[in-house]
């Protein structure tokens, strides 16, 4: 690192030098007229890309798995994941990243996430849908979006099978791209069959939104999101009318 920074600050000197030289070739002007960017204006970039530099070095960016959710663009979130060896799953390193998963999930009160969304292309999936949600959401919605409370529920190396390949339409959104949200076809009735956090066979049915979220985050281990089957006449950001105001 520090001959890297040695190298860097010999750059650097050579640019000031340099654009200490160009300035000479300017046309003499008076001290009111002379154009305020000859001296001072180039030497600032540098001086701020430099200490930029130093900080990237000296202050190392944090590693998969992130404790924030990896936004679309991320070539992580187009990957297709790999299977957990079922042997490493009560290892420190798959149980770091399955405690990651939950912290994250409940952080930004997800009801739903993927490993692939903090950096870690593994096939590992968590939802959950606390009580306070379901007592915010109005009467109506339970029933018509078929709300539940599920509790944490954790795959690793998930298959899922239809059961209704009926498909209601609702509208859908994902950390991964905060803030936007679209109408998203999803079937009705689905199961997965995986493993859980400690290494057993698990077997799940869900139906409603329940179904929605699991085959919303297995699209993630597959390296889909949402807008990939959303009707993109209905995608919107979702403060628009804050905008307007």
């Amino acid at each position: 690192m520090m001959a890297q920074c040695s190298s860097m600050l010999q750059l650097y000197n050579v640019g000031l030098r340099r654009c200490a030289a160009l300035s000479t070739h300017f046309p003499h002007t008076s001290p009111k007229t002379r154009a305020p960017f000859a001296n001072s204006y180039s030497t600032d970039i540098k001086v701020r890309s430099y200490f930029q530099y130093l900080k990237h070095k000296m202050i190392s960016p944090p590693s998969p798995p992130y404790h924030h959710v990896c936004q679309v663009g991320d070539p992580v979130l187009r990957s297709k994941a790999v299977a957990v060896d079922p042997a490493a799953i009560k290892g420190p390193e798959v149980q770091k990243v399955i405690n990651t998963l939950v912290k994250v999930m409940r952080k930004f009160e997800c009801v739903g996430i993927s490993a692939p969304q903090i950096g870690v292309p593994l096939r590992i999936l968590a939802l959950e849908y606390p009580q306070k949600l379901l007592d915010e959401s109005s009467p109506v919605s339970r029933k018509v979006r078929g709300l539940s409370v599920q509790p944490l529920r954790i795959f690793v190396n998930p298959q899922m099978r239809v059961l209704d390949w009926q498909t209601v339409l609702f509208q859908e959104a994902c950390e991964s791209l905060c803030g936007f949200s679209a109408t998203v076809p999803r079937y009705l009735s689905v199961e997965v069959s995986g493993l859980n956090e400690n290494g057993e066979d698990t077997t799940w049915q869900g139906s409603g939104w329940p179904a929605r979220i699991l085959q919303h985050e297995m699209d993630h281990l597959n390296g889909v999101l949402y807008i990939d089957h959303m009707d993109s006449k209905t995608f919107i950001n979702i403060h628009w009318q804050a905008y307007n105001e």
